[in-house]
C-alpha cells in the first residue's frame, strides 16, 4: 500500500503546519471498510439485514461513507504525522483546506500545537523583596465599617425624594425591583429619572444598554420603560458595641473582634506580599532565560480570555491589541513553571490531589468523596492540580534565592 506523505509547510516554537496526502488506494481501502460495515449494520427494505448488495449500500448511505472515509483519512495522516514528524502535540490538530475528489488522493492540512522547548540554565540566585503592607487602624474601621453595612437596616423615609445611597422599589413596566442609587445596580438614564421621582409618581426613561451588557442581544439597543417610584428607603447601620460584635461572630467584646479584624487583614497582607514575590521571582526567571512566547500560544490565550469576558466579535481586533502584552506574560509564565515541574518531577500526583481534597474537605465538614465528586462535575480538578503544581514548584524555587523583609 502507497505511503502517506507529510511535508511541513510552517512552524513556530508551538506549532506547526503539516500538509498530508493520503494516497488514492489507502482512500479506497478506506471506502472499502466503510462500505462494510454499513452492509453489516444496514437495515433496507427487502434484504435482510447484512444481506443488502454493496451497491445499494453506496447509494443509500452516500453521504454517512463519504464522511467516514474522511474521518478515516485524516486519522491515519494524524498518525502518520505524529510519527514522522516525532511530535508531542498538547491538542488536537485543526484541519484546513481538505480536498476530496474522486479517484484522487485526499489533500489536507494539519495546524499542530506543540509543547515548545524551554531551556531554563538559571534558576537560583536571585534578590527578592517581600514587603508586608502594615495594617493600620483605619484598615480596620474600613473593615468594621463593611461588616456593619452587611447586617444593615433599611427603613422607609416618608416625604423624601431618593437620593444616592438610599434604596428604591419601583416598577419597570409592571415589574418589581429594589436597589441601591449609585451603586450600579440600574443603567446611568433609569437612575436619573427615578431620582426626579417622589414616591407614588411614574414617568418614562429612553435607557440604552451598554455594549459590553451581560444579555449579547441588548447590547448597544435602546427601550422606552415606565417607572413607577413606591417606595424610598435609608440605611440605619447597627451600633459598634460588644453587642455587635457578639452578632457577628464568637466574640464577646468589640476589642476581640477588632483583634480578630487585625488578623484576618495581616493574614491577607501576607497572602499578598507572597504572591508578589512569586510574581516577581518568575519575572526575572523569565528575563534570565530569555524565554519567549509563541504567537500560537499567545493567540490561544486571546481567544480564551475573549470567550470567559464574552467579548463581542466586533470588539475582537481592539481586545487583542489590548491585552496582548498580558496573555504573553501569562504563556510566559505558565512555560516556565511547566518546564520546571516537568524537568524537576514537581507536578502534582495523585497522593497530593488526595491530600488537597482532604483539606478541602475538613474546611468545608464534608467528606472528601463528596468534595472530589463536586470538583469532578464542576471541572475543576485540572485547575486544582495546576495550583498544587505551582505550589510545589514555587516550595522548591524559592530556597534558592535571596527572600529580604521589608514592612510598609
Amino acid at each position: 500500500m502507497s505511503a502517506i506523505t507529510v511535508t511541513k509547510t510552517a512552524e513556530d516554537a508551538a506549532s506547526k503546519a503539516l500538509r498530508v496526502t493520503v494516497p488514492v488506494d489507502r482512500v479506497r481501502e478506506a471506502e472499502t471498510r466503510a462500505v462494510r460495515q454499513y452492509a453489516r449494520r444496514a437495515r433496507l427494505p427487502g434484504f435482510r439485514q447484512g444481506k443488502a448488495p454493496e451497491a445499494v449500500v453506496r447509494r443509500r448511505f452516500s453521504n454517512e461513507i463519504r464522511q467516514w472515509v474522511i474521518e478515516e483519512v485524516i486519522r491515519e495522516g494524524w498518525e502518520e504525522a505524529k510519527s514522522s514528524e516525532s511530535l508531542q502535540p498538547i491538542a488536537d490538530p485543526s484541519v484546513r483546506n481538505l480536498k476530496f475528489e474522486e479517484g484522487q488522493p485526499v489533500e489536507f492540512e494539519l495546524l499542530v500545537e506543540v509543547r515548545p522547548e524551554v531551556t531554563l540554565s538559571r534558576v537560583g540566585g536571585f534578590t527578592l523583596t517581600r514587603r508586608v503592607p502594615r495594617v493600620t487602624d483605619e484598615m480596620i474601621s474600613e473593615q468594621l465599617d463593611r461588616l456593619r453595612e452587611q447586617r444593615a437596616s433599611w427603613l422607609p423615609v416618608e416625604g423624601e425624594t431618593p437620593a444616592l445611597g438610599r434604596m428604591v422599589r419601583v416598577d419597570l413596566d409592571d415589574k418589581a425591583y429594589s436597589f441601591v442609587l449609585g451603586e450600579g445596580q440600574a443603567l446611568p438614564a433609569l437612575e436619573e429619572k427615578i431620582l426626579e421621582l417622589r414616591p407614588g409618581e411614574s414617568a418614562v426613561a429612553e435607557i440604552t444598554y451598554p455594549d459590553d451588557h451581560p444579555d449579547s442581544e441588548k447590547r448597544g439597543t435602546s427601550r422606552t420603560v415606565r417607572v413607577a417610584l413606591h417606595e424610598v428607603k435609608r440605611q440605619e447601620l447597627p451600633v459598634l458595641d460588644d453587642a455587635f460584635a457578639r452578632e457577628v461572630g464568637d466574640y464577646e467584646t468589640l476589642n476581640a473582634l477588632s483583634d480578630a479584624v487585625r488578623r484576618d487583614l495581616e493574614t491577607g497582607a501576607g497572602r499578598e506580599a507572597d504572591a508578589a514575590v512569586r510574581a516577581e521571582l518568575i519575572e526575572q526567571l523569565i528575563q534570565a532565560n530569555n524565554v519567549e512566547a509563541p504567537p500560537s500560544l499567545v493567540d490561544r490565550m486571546l481567544h480564551g480570555l475573549m470567550h470567559a469576558y464574552q467579548v463581542p466579535s466586533e470588539k475582537a481586533e481592539a481586545f487583542y491589541h489590548e491585552f496582548r502584552p498580558v496573555a504573553a506574560s501569562q504563556v510566559k509564565r505558565e512555560l516556565t513553571l511547566s518546564a520546571l515541574a516537568e524537568r524537576e518531577g514537581l507536578r502534582a500526583t495523585e497522593s497530593d490531589l488526595d491530600g488537597r481534597v482532604a483539606r478541602i474537605a475538613e474546611q468545608r465538614a464534608s467528606d472528601p468523596a463528596r468534595v472530589y465528586a463536586s470538583l469532578q462535575q464542576a471541572k475543576r480538578l485540572p485547575e486544582l492540580e495546576r495550583s498544587v503544581t505551582e505550589e510545589k514548584v514555587f516550595a522548591w524555587l524559592l530556597p534558592q534565592s535571596t527572600v529580604t523583609e521589608a514592612a510598609e
